[in-house]
């Protein structure tokens, strides 16, 4: 039966794959660049959605000096390498979402696509590396960080001469939360490991709610944003899978 289980991810990945094709160009929302606060702080346009995104960086600086010392340790040969572009994504993530926030447009949203594509590729090359039998995190990484890199190089060329096409984008963002339950599922990946990623793989979904409801959070609550929320919940999806990568660094 395992014989069989191990082959599900590949098969998953071509379905979707085929689904992707079958439906066509996935075009971005209309009017995807109009947040709801506006508010400025201290001159700086659109603060909270700026801002917010710092919780990227303090994850991203927390990962590198508690495991740079450790980059020899044990738990992290595996995936060393998928982890390393998990963490320069997310430090990338803060200045590259903070600058389109500065002025939302779809020139800039490169910057803040590209970056999470990149997180993205890093994650889902730490975990295969860590779980699959024979898989290498530094090929891994430098493969998916090259498709994340295609996946919004994509998007913007079809963007400049017709309505952008995200599957790939879409494609990148998605295999990690289908796959990495999966790997860890299969080749019995430790509870804790999984209960983690079940952590953050909750909050990145509510993260995705709340933005859909950027507006009507807002106005509800005046101070907030559904979109800011959004940065925040995301931050801590990340921070709970640092923190799980940390743990592990120090049995």
């Amino acid at each position: 039966m395992k014989r069989a289980l191990i082959y599900l991810p590949l098969l998953t990945t071509l379905s979707i794959c085929t689904l992707l094709v079958a439906h066509g160009p996935i075009t971005q929302l209309a009017h995807y660049n109009e947040f709801a606060n506006q508010t400025a702080f201290m001159g700086l346009p659109r603060a909270a959605d700026v801002l917010s995104n710092l919780g990227f960086a303090l994850v991203a600086l927390w990962g590198i000096f508690m495991l740079w010392p450790q980059r020899d340790h044990q738990q992290l040969q595996a995936g060393r390498h998928g982890y390393m572009l998990f963490l320069a994504g997310l430090l990338l993530t803060a200045f590259g979402s903070g600058f389109y926030h500065l002025a939302p447009d779809n020139a800039r949203l490169v910057w803040d696509r590209l970056p999470i594509a990149l997180a993205c590729a890093g994650l889902l090359a730490a975990v295969r590396a860590e779980n699959v039998p024979n898989a290498r995190s530094s090929m891994d990484a430098i493969l998916l960080g090259l498709f994340a890199i295609a996946s919004v190089a994509w998007w913007r060329i079809t963007d400049e001469h017709a309505n952008g096409d995200l599957r790939l984008y879409l494609l990148m963002q998605g295999l990690p939360l289908i796959l990495i339950p999966m790997w860890q599922s299969i080749y019995r990946a430790p509870g804790m490991d999984r209960l983690a990623f079940g952590v953050a793989l909750l909050l990145y979904i509510v993260a995705k709610l709340v933005e859909i409801k950027d507006q009507e959070l807002f106005s509800s609550l005046g101070l907030i944003s559904g979109h800011t929320l959004k940065h925040l919940l995301a931050g801590g999806a990340a921070g709970v899978l640092m923190g799980r990568l940390i743990q592990r660094t120090r049995m």
